[in-house]
Parts: structure tokens; C-alpha cells; sequence
């Protein structure tokens, strides 16, 4: 049995890698990434660390031979990756891959205006045609994440944000790579079907306002605001104007109702609680 992870260099990815390397035999983990010297911390511990380029379909055949199950990780290029990611799902498929598990995102669909929305039901899609077995990881969006505005709020007493009265349960990158590694170790009992990868409670601005003040110790105002201020405010610190477009599709898409799932799946995938964003934040 051949386990491979894809964009093991990022991450999710290396901690994907790491939890999977202390649950099975390192003989049996394949891991790509277009720079395997970032890896070779991994090689020492006895995985397979193979080149893998999306953007060069020449280099996949090889880096999946042999691929029994495989741990699709969306890669960053955001509007540019549906080719790359249908180029390692034949790949995969070509080598004799039984299941495709890929990271997707919570409710992908039209209605849901999230720029990365239209990337990653292509690449569902992409999957459901592929002939293999496939496991949708629809990863709400990371704790990690709320970190810098966390501490942008705390440093100036104030937490803009453009979600409206929306709330979404915000999941820890640690959660969702625990949950790949038990879909990967699980094998065809999760084919044809999605998770959503979420936290075990959801936060409303108004909600992250006051946890952002208690975890502080400082005061914190809630300020919604509307999409174009939000996305001035984050070109005012420095944020390019593609940049603060996306992250304010996912404000939008909050402020609607289209990422507000609550899933149980962390804990009867991994058999644990998800980690609490408190916990989160505390941490850093």
C-alpha cells in the first residue's frame, strides 16, 4: 500500500505527513512537493519524497507510481489550479489510485461567493469523473487565520469586519490534517463521501469581537462594515487589492449564510474534540 501526500512541503501538508509517519509504516508514505530538499527531514524518517510540479504534468507520472490512496492538497494559486489538480488526479488515477481524498471547502457551490468556491467544485467534479473513489475534505476556514486580526484587534481596540450577523465555525489546520491522515488510514469506507471539516462552535463578528477582548485581556469594539470599506481598510495596511478581494468574498459569503456549517466530523474521524479557536488564539 502506497499513501501519498501531495504539497507535503506546506502546512497542512507537513503536518499531515508528520501525524501519518507516527501512525503507519514510513515505507508505505509517499510524499510530493516540487522541492524535495525542504523534505528531507521527512526522508530521514524512512518516507518516499518524490518531485511533483502540477504545472508540469511530465514530472506526475513518477511521482505517483504505485499510489494507493492519495491526499489531493489544494494548492494556493487561487483561479489558476483547476489544470494542475485534474493533471494529478489522472495522474493518480493512472497509477491505480482506489480513493482521492482533496481539500476542498464547505458548500461549494454557485450560490456560495467565496472566490475559491468556482476551483474547488471544478475539482470535485474533476474527482466524481475520474473513476476512482473519491473523499471530498471540505475544510471550513483555518483558526490559524483569525490569528493576525486577532491581534490587529487587540492592538487597536477594534475588530472590523464585513460577515454581517453571519457566524462560521473556524477550524484549526492541526484538525484538518488529523482528519486526512484518518481518511488516508481509513481507505474505501470514506469513498463518495464529504466532510465538513469545522469547529465545534461558531462565531458570529459581534462573537470574535468579545473573544478576541477576553483572550486579550484588553477591550475590543465590534465595527461591521460594508464590503468596500473592508476591503479599503485592508489595502490602507498593506494588503494588495486581489488579496483583499478574496478575503472579503469569504466575509460575503459568511454575511449569507453559506459557510455557517457545524459538523461533528473531526471528532468521529479522529476520535477527539476539535481544537477550540480560544486555544488557538492563546497559543499564539
Amino acid at each position: 500500500m502506497s499513501l501519498v501526500i501531495t504539497g507535503a512541503s506546506g502546512q497542512l501538508g507537513r503536518r499531515a505527513a508528520d501525524l501519518l509517519l507516527e501512525q503507519h509504516d514510513p515505507s508505505d508514505v509517499v510524499l510530493l512537493t516540487r522541492n524535495p530538499d525542504g523534505l528531507a527531514d521527512f526522508a530521514a524518517r524512512g518516507a518516499d519524497v518524490r518531485r511533483a510540479d502540477f504545472g508540469d504534468p511530465a514530472s506526475l507520472p513518477a511521482a505517483f507510481a504505485g499510489a494507493t490512496r492519495v491526499l489531493l492538497i489544494s494548492t494556493d494559486v487561487v483561479g489558476e489550479r483547476v489544470e494542475g489538480h485534474s493533471a494529478a488526479i489522472d495522474a493518480a488515477v493512472a497509477a491505480g489510485a482506489s480513493l482521492i481524498a482533496y481539500t476542498s471547502i464547505p458548500n461549494p457551490a454557485p450560490s456560495n461567493p467565496a472566490a475559491v468556491v468556482p476551483d474547488h467544485a471544478a475539482t470535485e467534479q474533476a474527482l466524481r469523473d475520474s473513476g476512482a473513489g473519491w473523499t471530498f475534505l471540505r475544510n471550513a476556514l483555518y483558526s490559524e487565520y483569525r490569528i493576525p486580526e486577532f491581534q490587529g484587534a487587540a492592538a487597536s481596540g477594534t475588530f472590523a469586519y464585513n460577515s454581517g450577523d453571519g457566524a462560521s465555525a473556524y477550524v484549526s489546520r492541526e484538525d484538518c490534517a488529523a482528519a486526512a491522515v484518518a481518511v488516508l488510514l481509513g481507505g474505501d469506507e470514506h469513498a463518495g463521501k464529504a466532510y465538513d471539516i469545522t469547529g465545534a462552535e461558531s462565531f458570529t463578528g459581534a462573537q470574535l469581537a468579545e473573544l478576541y477582548a477576553s483572550v486579550s485581556g484588553r477591550p475590543v469594539a465590534a465595527a461591521p462594515v460594508d464590503d468596500a470599506a473592508f476591503v479599503a481598510g485592508l489595502e490602507a495596511h498593506g494588503i494588495p487589492a486581489p488579496a483583499a478581494q478574496l478575503i472579503a468574498s469569504f466575509g460575503r459569503a459568511i454575511r449569507e449564510g453559506q459557510l455557517n456549517q457545524v459538523s461533528t466530523a473531526v471528532q468521529d474521524l479522529t476520535g477527539r474534540a476539535p481544537v477550540a479557536l480560544r486555544d488557538v488564539l492563546a497559543a499564539a
